[in-house]
């Protein structure tokens, strides 16, 4: 959805995929619909009954899905209280969708649940007209100019932000052509957490010391920056003093070892441009699910690799290729919406945290329908029902908004990249084309130059919260590439997403070698 979507437009109605990429089941004895489209939705339990569990009151029917059990045998056990109430909350919230919810209901009772099209649009007959308020017109308008207000008001804060880190350095100024940003909204307060810059990335071999930064691109640089406002929060939680503890944005998750985002708490992230890739796809093109266009734009929908910030298609790109390269902002968003923005290593320890909303500055974006077709149709939400708990097929929504930077297409400092997060003194700038910090950076961390972003910077800080946090199975972990490894339930859902992204067309992710991960210090 666009910011031109009014407030009467449900989040938890999913939107259907403009391109078929497979063929339909069996479609079932048309039926009098009641709206354009109706699903049904079957419930298999996996294990033998035992007692029957009542469906919570939001997941009653969530329109348009129908929920039939009515022949299915009683479900094998209720989950914990706390859990159910945990989970209703987080749907209430807007934090999962109503497919999404009723897949991730259906896993926490142990029952499988498929979707099936049951009927489509039939022109001879009547479609049944919705009710709707009073005045439907001004609410949304009401909603809108609203919500338009307070995204004016992030744009303007994050403005406010880059201007004081850049006020006494000038030169970089035109580097926020690229801005990217995190903000935190705690209880109806906004905070600028994490920003970034960049266009490009890491141009020579790879190598294996892990302090080389490889994606410079902005929304990259701002999620790492992100990380490491996560890995001090983490730390204020495992403080002794209750005080700090108190102040961290993260608390115990019911029923789970991790730890999970207090309630109430809400992530957006801000982009000034579209990202490379998929999000950039031509506005004007029909995605028709049988029309031309949408077969001649297969190629702009499928997975791209940035090569020295150029774009490629994957299936142009050897897969054990010698010069360095990474998937492209739009596919790394669109993996960020299945496996969450914490990264394998901090998910030892939080549960996936999901963008909300996303923010795109005007200054040379029109709207965002290409950047939803990048999230939110190339994955379904039925590949929820295959992730492991708790991560699930997230729904961002788009906005567009007043840009906070203007879009400079001419400046010499194109390769250069910034970062700065929430408690920094001072910006970092790394020269994207060789990963390492510049000479005349705000900051550096040392004579080898290595940002602070980079991996063997995330793996320091990675066993520092193992040990405040008592955790000696991860203290014992020897390498880079084996703490992400051993983050098993993530690495699950990322394969899957990839699988899933190869079956269904799209190409392959580029996966680099293990070797540039073996590294200890």
């Amino acid at each position: 959805m666009t910011s031109s979507d009014g407030c009467l437009r449900s989040a938890g109605i999913p939107a259907f995929d403009p391109v078929q990429k497979k063929t339909l089941p069996a479609r079932a004895p048309r039926q009098p619909p009641l709206n354009e489209f109706s699903h049904s939705v079957t419930v298999r339990p996996k294990l033998p009954p035992s007692e029957r569990c009542s469906v919570p009151k939001v997941m009653q029917n969530p329109e348009p899905f129908i929920l039939k059990a009515a022949h299915a045998p009683p479900l094998s056990a209720c989950p914990p209280k706390r859990d159910l109430e945990e989970f209703i909350a987080r749907y209430e919230q807007g934090v999962i969708n109503s497919v999404s919810a009723l897949h991730q209901f259906a896993q926490m009772h142990r029952v499988q649940v498929e979707l099936k099209e049951t009927s489509v649009a039939d022109p001879s007959r009547t479609r049944a007209e919705p009710q709707t308020p009073a005045n439907p017109v001004r609410v949304s308008r009401i909603c809108f100019e609203g919500r338009q207000l307070i995204y004016q008001k992030l744009s303007q804060a994050l403005e406010e932000v880059f201007n004081s880190l850049t006020s006494k350095h000038p030169e970089y100024q035109s580097c926020g052509s690229s801005l990217a940003a995190f903000i935190i909204e705690k209880g109806g307060q906004h905070e600028v957490v994490a920003l970034g810059t960049g266009e490009c990335n890491y141009s020579q071999c790879f190598q294996p010391c892990g302090r080389l930064l490889h994606d410079s691109h902005a929304i990259v640089i701002a999620r790492r920056s992100l990380l490491r406002y996560f890995y001090r929060h983490l730390l204020l939680f495992y403080n002794e003093n209750p005080a700090r503890t108190e102040k961290s944005i993260f608390c115990t998750a019911p029923g789970s070892k991790l730890l999970t985002l207090k309630q109430n708490t809400t992530i957006f992230l801000y982009m000034n441009q579209l990202p490379k890739g998929t999000a950039q796809l031509k506005s004007q093109v029909h995605l028709g699910p049988q029309s031309i266009s949408a077969y001649e734009t297969h190629e702009e929908l499928s997975l791209h690799v940035a090569i020295e910030g150029k774009i490629y298609l994957t299936v142009c790109c050897p897969p054990k290729t010698v010069r360095a390269s990474s998937m492209s902002a739009s596919d790394k968003l669109t993996k960020w919406e299945v496996v969450g923005i914490q990264g394998a290593l901090l998910s030892h320890f939080i549960e996936p945290v999901y963008i909300n909303n996303i923010l795109v500055g005007n200054g040379n974006c029109k709207n965002t329908r290409g950047l939803e077709i990048a999230i939110k149709q190339r994955v379904d939400d039925a590949l929820t029902a295959k992730l492991p708990m708790p991560y699930l097929v997230n729904r961002s929504h788009t906005y567009l908004v007043t840009a906070a930077h203007p879009i400079e297409t001419d400046f010499k400092q194109r390769s250069l990249s910034l970062n700065w997060s929430l408690s920094d003194a001072s910006l970092e700038v790394v020269d994207g084309l060789n990963g390492k910090a510049t000479e005349s950076s705000p900051f550096k961390s040392g004579t080898y130059m290595a940002s602070r972003l980079c991996k063997a910077a995330m793996f320091s800080r990675f066993r520092l919260l193992a040990k405040e946090a008592e955790r000696n199975d991860l203290l014992q972990v020897a390498t880079y590439h084996e703490a992400k490894i051993k983050s098993e339930l993530y690495q699950e859902a990322k394969n899957l997403l990839q699988s899933y992204l190869e079956q269904h067309s799209y190409g392959s992710w580029i996966v680099k070698s293990p070797h540039i991960e073996q590294f200890s210090d």
